[in-house]
């Protein structure tokens, strides 16, 4: 239940309070005075969209704060904040939420119908949600959209695997040749960097020889080589250490010096005898690296690109190879979910089916209270929809025909029906929904929109009879209907410092029959208005009173009748 309301800032509202009670509550002004926009306010907590316009003009931030009572007694305090720059914040209990947070904890406890909603029924595609409403296809619904959900998923994995194997059939050819092309000539990882370097060493291979053995000699082959020529400096050496001991880390390292020394001497001998000088070794070389530089001209730039390609050639002919067996099995998934889908599907059609009639008759039953006696509807469904529109709400289609004069063929509801007949429909369907939200807040935005006269009336009983079970705030411009209320707030418009602001009062006593008889007669209240007006507020007040009687002799008798039975069944067991 909504208990308190505050305001600031949104359009023309600049600040606004008001606090609600239960049962049925009218809010009444002169259109533009500002109702719609306390019920668009209402929405901003429901998580609507929060959009720029809706901050009044010069206000750098616009806020809704509510006070709502759960069912169990516990209150939650909740507020959503907009700045003019567009950005929104919601809270629940001054803990910071998102908008779908903030949704998902209202949803159940306050729902809005808006203005012109009625008009939703004269599209066909909307009737069918109307009946999955309805206790016995509402459970279902769910299963067959997660259903449905799975079966699209594996569908589009089949078409996907369809395509890419029609797309590598058409490729296989040029696969098998690219992968057979590098296959040929085998390249290894950097071998092109490594020929270039032993064709440098094969086009020098004579020079390369001769300076070796020169460097050969020239350490250790001749009379007065180095290494000779070394003997005699470690000689002098340790004569010089003797005498001065600054000498002796020289002839310290003398043994790794020498090593040194013998080490290249070893090694230009033996790169001296491994040269290969031979013309038939540098053509080989050649060719190989022309091989290489062919590879990479086509498939590099380079060598690890020319590897790469091959690899992903070989994974593509080897994923072509096994598509059939994958394809196969994802066909098996497809129809095993096709099947889950259609048999999720076909349970939620059987049990639209059983529905529909008691759905008719109980909106035959209510709109017969609100002056459509003779009222027929029935809900038909398509038989023939093709597999391809089937989706997540099942294999059906249907539409509402309704006949509202006795005697009349039934035909579709958007061909036949006035806007006012239509507001009743709503009001009826809505009232059906409504027992499923125990004790929640029914917010009517003009539901009242094409009737007038004695219908009003009646319409205004049964949102009085509704606001028996829940909190109903009602927007109307119908005394008829303002007469069968609760409570009332008139909402004013005015002009405060050039500026147009929004309040909200109560209306009470002398005040309440003057604003109905402001609605019954325009601007100015005459005597024939007020006297009009508190025959209204006294038949309203006597017929609630009659109506509460009525419902506690029905209690009191269902009472008296579950007593007796309980009896019956004690004296049976004894």
């Amino acid at each position: 239940m909504l208990r308190f309301l505050a305001i600031e800032h949104v359009a023309v509202i600049d600040r606004l309070r008001v606090e609600l009670g239960p049962g049925l509550t009218v809010l009444t002004g002169e259109t533009g005075a500002g109702k719609s926009m306390l019920v668009e306010s209402v929405g901003l907590l429901l998580g609507g969209r929060a959009a720029t316009d809706l901050v009044r003009t010069g206000e750098p931030t616009a806020t809704v704060q509510a006070v709502v009572e759960r069912p169990d007694g516990t209150e939650l305090v909740i507020r959503r904040e907009l700045t003019a720059q567009g950005r929104s914040r919601a809270f629940i209990d001054d803990a910071l939420v998102t908008a779908a947070a903030l949704k998902a904890s209202l949803a159940p406890l306050i729902e809005i119908h808006g203005q012109h909603e009625h008009q939703t029924l004269l599209d066909p595609e909307s009737h069918l949600s109307l009946l999955d409403a309805q206790p016995g296809p509402a459970p279902l619904t769910a299963a067959v959209a997660t259903a449905f959900e799975a079966w699209a998923a594996a569908r589009d994995e089949l078409a996907l695997v369809r395509r890419e194997q029609a797309d590598f059939e058409r490729r296989r050819d040029l696969l098998a040749f690219e992968l057979a092309d590098i296959a040929k000539v085998a390249p290894a990882p950097n071998e092109d960097e490594a020929l270039q370097q032993a064709r440098q060493v094969l086009a020098n291979a004579d020079r390369l020889e001769r300076l070796c053995t020169e460097g050969y000699s020239l350490l250790y082959e001749r009379d007065e080589s180095l290494l000779a020529g070394l003997g005699l400096v470690w000689k002098r050496l340790v004569d010089l250490a003797a005498v001065d001991t600054r000498f002796q880390p020289y002839l310290e390292a003398r043994d790794g010096i020498k090593g040194q020394l013998e080490d290249l001497a070893q090694f230009l001998r033996e790169y001296a005898d491994g040269l290969d000088a031979s013309p038939a070794r540098l053509q080989e070389v050649e060719q190989r690296l022309a091989a290489l530089e062919r590879l990479k001209r086509k498939y590099g730039p380079t060598l690890a690109d020319v590897i790469a390609r091959g690899e992903t050639a070989r994974q593509a002919l080897a994923s072509i190879e096994g598509a059939g067996d994958r394809l196969a099995a994802l066909t098996r998934a497809s129809d095993r979910a096709r099947q889950a889908y259609l048999g999720a599907a076909t349970e939620l059609s059987a049990a639209r089916r059983k529905a529909a009639g008691p759905f008719a008759r109980a909106i035959e039953a209510l709109v017969g209270e609100l002056a459509m006696t003779g009222t027929r509807l029935e809900m038909r469904f398509d038989e023939t929809l093709p597999e391809g529109q089937w989706g997540r709400t099942g294999l059906d289609r249907a539409e509402l025909f309704v006949s509202p004069n006795a005697g009349e063929d039934l035909r579709p509801l958007a061909r036949i029906v006035s806007g006012g007949e239509l507001s009743r429909l709503m009001l009826a369907i809505k009232t059906l929904a409504a027992a499923d939200l125990p004790g929640a807040t029914l917010i009517f935005d003009e539901v009242d929109a094409g009737i007038g006269g004695q219908v009003a009336h009646v319409v205004g009983r049964r949102l009085r009879a509704l606001g028996r079970r829940h909190q109903v705030l009602c927007i109307t411009h119908l005394p008829q209907i303002a007469a069968q209320a609760d409570a009332q707030f008139r909402i004013e418009k005015h002009i405060r410092a050039g500026r147009t602001v929004t309040s909200i009062e109560p209306v009470t006593g002398e005040a309440r029959v003057e604003e109905l008889s402001r609605m019954l007669g325009g601007e100015v209240a005459s005597d024939a208005g007020r006297a009009t007006a508190r025959a209204m507020l006294d038949a309203a007040g006597g017929e609630s009173e009659a109506q509460s009687k009525g419902e506690s002799e029905r209690a009191k008798a269902k009472g008296a009748h579950a007593e007796t039975r309980r009896v019956r069944r004690t004296e049976k067991d004894n």
